[in-house]
Formats: structure tokens, sequence, C-alpha cells
């Protein structure tokens, strides 16, 4: 596994997930990890996974103050195009688009959810 040039002591043939090489793991949770890490992501997430409606842009909006709406509709785009959300444009005026979490979107959630889980289980109180 290399980080910044420095080599990590990784046990060749040891230290292995089930079915990832270890010295392949972070790379390959690069893309994902950058993109739950980025401003307003998780704002936009966490709404959804309550609800199975469609959300439109403007619910985003007006429920997600401080987030310009440059930001929301970068955010937006990316999750489309990472398979998260899903984006449903309808032929009328004004134009509606409407988003809703994938399958892909919604086990993303659970595991954030578990992850915080164990944050609160293990943080110091």
């Amino acid at each position: 596994m290399e980080t910044k040039g420095k080599r990590l002591p990784v046990i060749e043939n040891k230290c292995e997930f089930t079915g990832y090489d270890a010295s392949k793991l972070l790379t390959e949770t690069s893309t994902i990890r950058e993109l739950i890490t980025k401003r307003a992501t998780l704002e936009i997430l966490f709404p959804l996974c309550c609800t199975t409606e469609p959300v439109r842009h403007k619910q985003f909006k007006e429920s997600l103050k401080g987030i310009s709406s440059k930001t929301l509709s970068t955010r937006l785009s990316e999750l489309v195009s990472e398979g998260i959300l899903e984006r449903q444009t309808f032929a009328e005026v004004p134009p509606r688009v409407e988003y809703k979490l994938t399958t892909k979107g919604q086990e993303l959630i659970e595991s954030v959810s578990n992850l915080l889980d164990w944050m609160r289980k293990w943080s110091k109180k």
C-alpha cells in the first residue's frame, strides 16, 4: 500500500478483505470517499432515506439553508452521475425535475448510518 511515496507496513497475503486486495482498497474507495465528504452531500442524501417520494430541486433549496444553488446543482449532478440518485425530468412549463435514491444510494445511506452508529458507540462522552 502506497501513500505519498512511503510504503505502509502491510503483511503480504495476510491482510485482505473478502474480495479486496488491501493494497488496492484505498484507491477503489477514493471516489465515494471524496463524494460523501463534499459539502452538502450528506445533507442531500439523509432526507431522501426517510421518504419514497421523489424530491424536487426547489424542495432541496428550501430545506438546505446556507447552501448555494450552484453547490446544490453540482452535488445533485455528481450523485446522479455516480448512480446514487435518479433524476427524472418532466416536459412541463416551468420544467420539473425530481430526484430519488437508487438502490445504490439506499445502500450507501445504510452504510453511512452504520458508520455513524459506530462513531456514537465509541465516541468519548
